[in-house]
């Protein structure tokens, strides 16, 4: 058959080198015991890397986009929300270039309808918030970098307003399961006063971590109310009930969708339409305007000779106070909450949750009687990953192990096939540390692949040795020999793989980040692995198997005299 020049080529040079690799393992197998403690020192020195490589549950990805969230003092109008934000808009450009910035989108206050909102947004409380959705152009820099600045430099020009960002890729809002931060402090409990205080101070503390940033106190319990102290001697006077006064305020300050919800469906196009008294907001614009309300009996909640009473006016009947309250009542498990948020940048997830939760831990003993603090978000479901994907690795080790031992009906040569793995563990620590990726779902996934691959091209060489073996071929030629065999498939099926990876270890393109751990997984444990079946493994077989017979010999000679004696 004609054989192309290339082919000729790559030939020689491959048997040149698989020469000089026999030379290599001829050497190693001479000194298999210096060489079998050096390469499990390094390897267990290489596992040494795993507590500095930080943890995260997913990377960051850099979607384009960054969303501003923005918050003015308790109590402002969304008027005054709207002219902030078309100033904080204006710097916006003038800090962003206009080669690096498309489109902006404000979102401000909260929608009317709480029926089918087209807009959520877990961290607004009222009208004083508002948000900035900014998308950036092809080329832009790190939305990162970008953050950065514009959370230097936008306190600096609005003081008095709270600045803080959330994230505006959709696999971030899913991870964080719709909070806006990915680590949530939660005080609940019934003293709503004291637990604020504490949070606020374990705020001002936690802003002091580096790495943490955007921490701030989600609620606010300074929301301008008026309070309105029923007289209940003048509401039985004139027949009345404090229901009456409840129905009659709600339903002119909020509408009849708030105290009788009623639906109207349209016979001829099938739609369902919401029907709604409501007082105009211009005939409630003042405070005399809230007392001058009619108020009148309802039903059959009024109180005794309801069919008598006139109308009265709510002045008559309440006594208006100014006071406060919670703009928004947060509340889990029916307890009332209070949140602290914090967002990571610049650093682990793990390394930022570890700092935090020993503040968290200093402020327990100061809860009021009947509260409780406990870290939820994304911290928590990175812990459970991380806990359920490290028992998943140490099981498919353990089930490729027996799976190996029935094939080849031996426990030792199982144990020897395995033999790679922990260089595999070793070259996964090296490739993250050197391309500062920190331990991540996708990287313990590639972890858990390059197993597999490793697995497979150990059976390749062990199962070689041990047809030389049957043949009755000694440990260290049979060895050799495995060795200088399968070098060529084994090449081949690491090489495809680390190949195959390498785009999506290089993280190119939108979101290329997210899946980067695990190719850079893949690549460094199998580079690692690959020298580990072809080196380690061959001389773990050959010293395995002197050791068996040395051990089968000394068992036939101390038994020999007692068989003498027994013919």
């Amino acid at each position: 058959a004609r054989e192309f020049p290339l082919y000729r080529t790559f030939n020689a040079q491959f048997e040149r080198m698989r020469a000089g690799y026999s030379e290599l393992l001829a050497a190693l197998l001479e000194r298999r015991a210096v060489f079998a403690i050096a390469f499990l020192a390094f390897c267990a020195l290489s596992c040494v890397l795993y507590p500095f490589l930080g943890r995260d549950f997913f990377p960051s990805v850099d979607a384009g986009q960054v969303r501003l969230h923005f918050r003015m003092p308790t109590g402002t109008r969304v008027e005054e929300t709207a002219r902030m934000a078309d100033q904080i808009e204006a710097s916006i450009r003038q800090l962003i270039p206009n080669s690096e910035l498309d489109t902006i989108l404000d979102n401000l206050g909260v929608p009317n309808s709480s029926i089918n909102l087209s807009y959520s947004n877990a961290g607004t409380l009222g009208t004083l918030d508002g948000e900035i959705l900014m998308s950036l152009k092809h080329g832009h820099r790190p939305t990162d970098e970008l953050a950065t600045m514009l959370r230097a430099e936008l306190p600096k020009r609005f003081p008095g307003v709270e600045f803080f960002f959330q994230p505006a890729d959709i696999v971030t809002q899913i991870l964080n399961f719709g909070l806006p931060a990915a680590i949530d402090v939660q005080f609940s409990g019934p003293n709503l006063a004291a637990n604020y205080q504490l949070a606020a101070e374990l705020t001002k503390k936690i802003q002091r971590i580096p790495g943490a940033v955007d921490a701030h106190v989600h609620q606010r319990i300074n929301g301008p109310a008026i309070d309105l102290q029923m007289d209940r001697t003048r509401l039985q006077q004139v027949g009345l009930s404090a229901f009456n006064v409840g129905q009659n305020v709600l339903l002119s300050l909020s509408g009849s969708s708030q105290t009788a919800p009623a639906f109207w469906l349209n016979p001829q196009n099938g739609i369902v339409y919401q029907i709604q008294v409501l007082a105009p907001s211009y005939s409630v614009e003042s405070l005399d305007a809230l007392l001058n309300m009619p108020v009148a009996a309802s039903g059959g909640n009024a109180g005794a000779g309801a069919a008598n009473t006139q109308t009265q006016l709510l002045g008559n009947l309440v006594e208006a106070r100014p006071g406060q309250q919670l703009p928004v009542v947060s509340r889990y498990n029916l307890s009332s909450a209070i949140e602290v948020f914090v967002s990571v940048q610049g650093t682990d997830l793990a390394d930022v949750a570890g700092q935090v939760k020993k503040l968290v831990d200093e402020v327990r003993p100061k809860l009021p009687r009947g509260s409780q603090v406990e870290m939820r978000g994304q911290v928590e479901t990175m812990q459970n990953s991380f806990a359920g994907l490290g028992i998943g690795l140490l099981m498919a080790i353990v089930l490729v192990y027996l799976l190996i031992v029935v094939n080849f009906q031996s426990w030792i040569d199982a144990a020897i096939v395995i033999a790679a793995l922990p260089a595999a563990l070793g070259g996964i620590a090296w490739m993250l540390f050197i391309t500062g990726t920190t331990l991540s779902v996708p990287a313990l996934t590639g972890a858990i692949m390059t197993m597999g691959v490793a697995t497979a091209n150990s059976i390749l060489v062990i199962a070689f040795a041990r047809e030389e073996r049957s043949i009755g071929v000694g440990p260290l030629a049979a060895a050799l020999k495995a060795g200088a065999t399968r070098i060529r498939p084994v090449l081949m099926t690491a090489l495809a793989m680390i190949i195959g990876m390498i785009p999506m270890s290089l993280g190119l393109g939108e979101g290329g980040e997210q899946n980067a751990p695990l190719g850079r997984a893949v690549v460094g444990g199998l580079v690692f692995a690959t020298v580990s079946t072809l080196l380690f493994v061959p001389v773990v077989y050959a010293a395995a198997h002197l050791w068996l017979i040395r051990r089968k010999e000394k068992w036939l000679t101390r038994n020999a005299p007692s068989a003498a004696q027994a013919s």
